[in-house]
């Protein structure tokens, strides 16, 4: 049997003795490639895939002729099996020019490495380089009391803002087990998530402060069927339901919800290469009714996506109507962005989202204002207070 150790010694003896290959056997001349490739193949880091490449001339030529890097890519992500072509982006000519378009086989060979070993090396970089990845709320299946109780509230780390609470609610309903779902653009059409955040409402103002959470929790990550959905999305109600409109390509197991207020950590198995950037936050189930009319709802007050979003480095554009990708990469973009990440500190991978944060304004939350409220409204003056308690007595129902 050969095991991976034997790989691993022959990358770092390749490395550090130029007699490496004289007094050791090289398995990528030795053994048939079928199996040198699964040898290969069992790398996870993408910094081996480099060092293996470097080895020698026999071990460059085998890398980059099987399409190693691709191979890994795609054997973490299967989204990436889609990807038609690989489009450069040419900073000196300011224009994108396809990858091989007038290149010998060989350069197009040594390009493709190139760029899916750096996408390789832009996902793993993710772990520990995260930020808030969403960018504007786009719908919810259903809305109590629009705009009041949108899906935009989501979005905005306060308890309360212009008097009110701050939270969206779902129409009632009669069956617990109805369903609701919100979707969100993320900030690039290439994000790699690592988890999702969401704290349910707690309706302080009714009695018994009752807790409008959801059985459990679902995630999926996609893009719209097409580029004229993508159109509509844009002029759509946010009350009015969208789940029609996208092509999910990636579904996650189902977190149970705890009936509590607070942030709710829900960890993904693994990083998530979102292609297309939407997310849907699928909610499973109902387990409060409200007083007044003996109906069951589901109220979110705020949700997270935290990751990286790959963008400019690396972009995706999906083509009609053969729903296949175009992957764009800016090689100059890619390296600032690593030195960046070289002179900076990685965040603390265990530390939750918290509403003290900065407030940044996205063009999301600005345009829902404009569109709903009376002009002259200003962004100013939003707090937490807690002398307007008797003002909720009007809200009544959810």
């Amino acid at each position: 049997m050969i095991h991976f150790e034997s790989l691993s010694t022959s990358i770092n003896w390749g490395l550090c003795s130029g007699r490496a290959m004289e007094t050791h056997i090289d398995f990528v001349q030795s053994l048939d490639t079928d199996v040198s490739l699964n040898i290969m193949t069992c790398l996870n880091d993408p910094a081996d895939v480099i060092r293996a490449g470097s080895v020698s001339r026999l071990w460059r030529q085998f890398v980059v002729t099987n399409g190693l890097s691709k191979k890994l890519c795609v054997g973490r992500f299967q989204q990436l099996s889609k990807i038609a072509r690989i489009t450069e982006l040419d900073l000196s000519a300011a224009e994108a020019k396809d990858v091989g378009s007038s290149n010998s086989n060989w350069e197009n060979l040594k390009r493709d490495h190139e760029v899916y070993a750096s996408l390789l090396q832009a996902i793993e970089t993710s772990k520990s380089c995260r930020s808030d990845c969403i960018g504007y709320a786009v719908s919810a299946s259903s809305t109590d009391n629009y705009p009041d109780e949108s899906i935009v509230n989501t979005l905005i780390p306060m308890e309360k803002y212009l008097n009110r609470p701050s939270y969206w609610s779902s129409k009632g309903h009669s069956d617990p087990n109805a369903p609701e779902t919100l979707i969100y653009k993320l900030k690039a059409d290439l994000c790699v998530i690592t988890e999702v955040y969401v704290q349910p409402f707690e309706a302080y103002f009714q009695p018994g402060k009752p807790i409008y959470s959801a059985k459990s929790v679902r995630f999926r990550f996609g893009y719209p069927k097409s580029s004229r959905d993508e159109s509509d999305l844009l002029k759509m109600p946010q009350q009015q339901p969208a789940d029609d409109k996208f092509i999910w390509t990636y579904t996650s197991e189902e977190f149970p919800m705890r009936k509590e207020k607070c942030f709710q950590r829900f960890n993904l198995p693994e990083p998530v290469l979102c292609v297309g950037g939407y997310l849907q936050i699928q909610l499973l189930g109902r387990v409060q009714r409200q007083e007044m009319d003996d109906l069951f709802y589901i109220c979110v007050s705020h949700v997270r996506v935290v990751g990286r979003p790959l963008s400019p480095a690396f972009d995706v554009e999906v083509l009609d109507p053969s729903q296949e990708f175009v992957l764009k990469y800016n090689r100059d973009v890619f390296g600032c962005m690593l030195q960046s990440l070289s002179n900076g500190s990685p965040q603390d991978s265990n530390m939750p989202p918290t509403l003290s944060e900065e407030f940044v304004v996205d063009a999301g939350i600005v345009e829902f204002f404009l569109q709903n409220h009376q002009p002259g409204f200003e962004l100013v003056g939003w707090g937490d207070d807690d002398d307007d308690d008797d003002e909720m007595d009007e809200v009544g129902i959810l």
